[in-house]
Order: C-alpha cells, then structure tokens, then sequence
C-alpha cells in the first residue's frame, strides 16, 4: 500500500512537470500552424490530454474479455464528464479565486462567456442523446456510436474554422522550452516537445491508474465505482493541470477551453466506443453520474449564457461531485 501512494504521488509530479512542457508546446504548435486561440484550448491540447481517458474506455470495451471489463468501460465513458463538469472546473474556479481573492467581477469577457456558453449547449445536446440509449435497448443501437463520431467532426470543424485572436497567443507565449534561447522556434521543434510531454504524460496517468485498481479494493470500491470514482480523477488529470497552468498564466480562455473541449471528446469517442462494443445499459449509479454531470453543466450554461460567471460560482462546481459521492454512498 505505502509503495502504490510514494508511486501515486511521483506519478502526478511527473503528470504536471510534463503539462508544463505540453501547454508551452501546443501554444507554439497552434501559433505556426495558424490555429485561432480558442481552438489550441478546445481542439489541440484537449484532444491530447483526453488521450488517456479514451486510451481506458478503449482497452476496457474492445480488448475487455468479460462483463466485469465492459463495465469498467462504460463507467469510465460517464466517469470523465463527472469529473470534468465538477473537480476540474472547481479546481480552475478555486485558483482563480485564489490569484485574485478580493475580486467580484467576471473574469471573462461576456464574449468570451458566451463562446463557452455555446460549447456547453453542445454537450449537453450529445450528452442527454448518449444517456437516453443508455436507457433503452433495441438491435440497432451500435451503428448509432458513428453518429457522436460525426458530432465530434463537426465540433472540431467549427472549433478549427473560428478566426478569434490568432495573433494575441503569440504576445502572451512564453519561450519554448526546448529553445528557450530562440526567439523564433521552428514547428518541428514545438511539435516534439508535445509529443515527447504527451507521451510521458499517458504513461504516468496509466500507471496512476493501474496504482488506484490495486489500492481500491481496500478501500471498498466495486470496478465501475473505481471507474466513475477514482480512474477519471486520475485520467483527467492532465487537462485539469494543464488548466491550473494557464490560470497561472493569466490565459482564462485557453484554460477553460481545454475542460469544454475535453469534455466534448469524453461525451463523443468513449460513448461512441462504447454504444459499438457494449450493450450500453445504465443502471443506477450510471444514472446518478449522469444526472448530476447534466445538472452541472447546465448550471454553468445558464451562468455563462447571462455572462454571469465568476470565479467563486465556478470552484462550487465541486459540491456536485460531492452531491453525487453522497448519493452513491447511501444507495
């Protein structure tokens, strides 16, 4: 058990020095390939940090040689959502409170909060679709997994598409950290500094998670608690740490567009590989999960499309997940 936690816990330093890396090289990476600001946040770094996640979902539904497996798939499909719409925005509410305590404003600009209003109102039209099959059982359901495939086409084809300040992320870009001395970095440079980050950041994340399987039977937890639960704090990690860091940086935009963005891929690939590989049934838990992930995020798109978050209203998306750990203990 000692050993699992020292192995946890370098896991997760390894994770954020890697994310370090990662959000430098994928500012870089979106800047010369002429990827708009808002879309580094919501397609480049979210596709990558939702790797993991996926990665899980995938080896659990499709390599998954019994039920038991296909379960844990499942409850990883609705377990990264959970944890997006709750802990990762707190976290990124709770650091923006804690950069500017005494502030009572908006700490986006009331464009900026309708964009991620209208990321939100994406979701939440995919996410209800996905849990309706989760309730219902017919022949055809696999071949609708194609249809969130083509959703989340069409996501990133408008994401790319956005023309919004393509130009400002080059102001506000730190050297690259494979060149901190070259002013002018080329792009095959900032692509293997990602790649390289990225990489090292699913290995640690997979072997954080492999760690948490070992530790939750002592702790009580069934495999799908362990995927709804544990897994995706481990999973989501990365976009979570990847938010903190441009908090950090002042870059509100990028930081909540990797979370909206990560989320869109955990409502769109998982679920897709899922409704294709897994009879895709929900039972309680699963609904409960669900439940409060909808419950959640539609809190944040009233706030958003009123522009009228704040950073304190954002760190109280956490009292979902606590909403939704209650409910599961007392079931």
């Amino acid at each position: 058990m000692i050993l699992s936690v020292l192995i946890l816990l370098a896991c997760a330093v390894s994770i954020y020095v890697c994310c370090e890396y990662f959000v430098n090289g994928v500012e870089w990476v979106g800047l010369r390939l002429g990827v708009s600001k808002s879309a580094v946040g919501t397609v480049l770094a979210a596709f990558g940090t939702a790797l993991p996640e996926s990665v899980v979902t995938f080896v659990a539904v499709v390599g998954g040689h019994d039920a038991y497996a296909k379960q844990i798939g499942v409850g990883a499909a609705l377990g990264g959502p959970l944890v997006l719409s709750t802990i990762a925005y707190a976290v990124v509410g709770g650091c923006f409170v804690a950069v500017r305590p005494q502030s009572t404003t908006p700490f986006l600009q009331p464009g900026e909060q309708r964009r991620l209003a209208g990321d939100q109102a994406w979701f939440l039209v995919i996410f209800a679709l996905k849990v309706a099959l989760g309730l219902v059982a017919f022949l055809y359901k696999p071949w609708l997994g194609g249809v969130f495939l083509a959703a989340y086409a069409a996501y990133t084809w408008r994401e790319m598409s956005r023309s919004d300040a393509v130009n400002s992320v080059e102001v506000e870009l730190e050297p690259l950290k494979f060149r901190p001395h070259d002013a002018n970095p080329a792009v095959h440079w900032a692509i293997l500094q990602t790649g390289l980050a990225l990489i090292i950041t699913f290995v640690s994340s997979q072997i954080f998670v492999q760690r948490l399987e070992i530790i939750s039977p002592a702790l009580g937890f069934s495999g799908q608690l362990t995927a709804m639960l544990l897994s995706p704090i481990a999973t989501e990690l990365p976009e979570t740490l990847n938010a903190v860091i441009w908090v950090r940086q002042g870059k509100a935009t990028l930081a909540l567009g990797n979370i909206s963005g990560s989320m869109m891929i955990q409502a769109t690939i998982p679920s897709a590989l899922g409704i294709i590989f897994t009879p895709w049934l929900f039972d309680k838990p699963l609904i409960i999960a669900a439940a409060v992930t909808f419950l959640a995020i539609a809190v944040l798109w009233v706030l958003l499309r009123t522009t009228r978050l704040h950073a304190g209203q954002l760190a109280a998306m956490g009292l979902f997940y606590l909403i939704f750990a209650a409910a599961i203990a007392l079931d």
